[in-house]
């Protein structure tokens, strides 16, 4: 049997006529690129970005002047206030798209626990990356809305309590760059002189375009503790643990399979890591906890699933086939995580599963041969990998 007739029998098993089987099809191809000859080239960790140098800087300095002292003469958006109609200002659009900074003073962005924020590197299999930690939910949705949303007032769903920021132009990390060129090149230097390198700078973006998370100290997506029965404390600590590997892991298939999508098999693979990461044990009933649905087949509103819905925006009816796949995939995958690492799990079980995880479609962890085709492939990514693992 092929993989797409595989594919096919799973949804229609799961209730999908001819056009919810179209829908998904095309919803759930997998996108992850495992067929670059950089793959096979992969060693872990892989080497930092070079943008980690200069976030090394801004750790630095935050450690005697606090994490918001350090960032806001660095990152221009925490120069300016969330405010309606903020970006559409001349200050604003000549900040943030020419790094100039305003000529008239600015509140700047207002934090409720100014103090509590935090600026760290996090080692990951795919290399370093900056993190912003926050002390509330308040200046999370601050920041957010700074980053994301140009510092428009932008409601931020309760459900979302991290995110990464990717292709980051920072204006510093620019002037750096002036500044050393100034210094290599003395008497060639003038603002005209300046333009023309500047031209070459900007196709090469890994000299100015960042990559770093933003993460919150909340109730992972928005679920209370009691719901899995623990305690404030205890789910608050393990929330940290599976957000910061849930977002580690979106950088890692960006990094190394060029793909980073709002998309529910992206969603599965980021939170068993991150479950993993927490409790050493994937946990079905606590992904769909997350997702919203503890209560299958009823749907709770507000829960992450949604976000993930696509673009086009799937129908109805595959919306709902779609949920009835996802639980089976998931509790498929936590029938086989129990099974297959049932006495210990090695560095290279973690990212050869990982890797594995990330072939493979919503409807092959679905189906009833799900064990035996993840099993394959993480057998696969061992022979693959095992010898160049770090």
């Amino acid at each position: 049997m092929s993989i797409l007739e595989l594919r096919t029998q799973v949804l229609q098993a799961h209730g999908a006529g001819s056009a919810e089987v179209e829908e998904l099809l095309a919803y759930n191809q997998n996108v992850f690129d495992h067929h670059s000859e950089a793959i096979a080239q992969l060693s872990f960790p892989l080497v930092n970005e070079p943008h980690i140098a200069a976030w090394q800087d801004y750790v630095e300095t935050a450690q005697y002047q606090g994490a918001r002292t350090a960032l806001i003469s660095s990152l221009v958006q925490f120069q300016f206030p969330i405010q309606s109609g903020i970006s559409t200002t001349a200050d604003y659009q000549l900040a943030t798209r020419k790094g100039q900074r305003s000529t008239r003073p600015q509140p700047g962005l207002e934090l409720q626990q100014p103090e509590q924020m935090q600026v760290s590197i996090h080692s990951t299999l795919a290399g370093a990356i900056p993190v912003i930690t926050v002390g509330c939910r308040a200046d999370f949705v601050s920041l957010i809305q700074a980053f994301t949303k140009r510092n428009e007032p932008v409601e931020i769903p309760d459900s979302m309590g991290a995110c990464i920021i990717g292709g980051y132009n920072n204006w510093d990390r620019v002037n750096r760059y002036r500044q050393q060129w100034a210094a290599e090149n003395p008497g060639h230097c003038s603002e005209q002189d300046w333009l023309v390198e500047f031209t070459r700078l900007v196709p090469r973006k890994e000299l100015y375009q960042d990559r770093f998370v933003i993460l919150s100290r909340g109730f992972y997506s928005n679920v209370a503790p009691a719901s899995l029965g623990l305690t404030e404390f205890e789910w608050l600590q393990l929330s940290l643990t599976i957000r910061l590997e849930h977002e580690c892991i979106h950088y890692f298939t960006r990094r190394c399979f060029n793909s980073m999508r709002n998309n529910v098999l992206d969603e599965l693979i980021a939170d068993y890591c991150g479950i993993v990461a927490a409790i050493g044990q994937y946990r079905a009933d606590w992904f769909l906890h997350f997702i919203g649905l503890e209560a299958f087949p009823t749907y709770r509103e507000g829960g992450r699933l949604q976000a993930y819905r696509g673009n086009p925006l799937l129908s109805n009816s595959a919306f709902q086939v779609l949920r009835s796949v996802i639980k089976s995939a998931a509790e498929n995958l936590e029938q086989f995580d129990c099974t297959y690492f049932s006495s210990h799990r090695t560095p290279l079980d973690q990212v050869a599963t990982l890797i594995a995880l990330t072939t493979l479609t919503l409807e092959q962890l679905a189906s009833v041969s799900s064990a035996s085709i993840l099993a394959m492939s993480i057998n696969f990514q061992k022979e693959r990998f095992g010898s160049v693992f770090v």
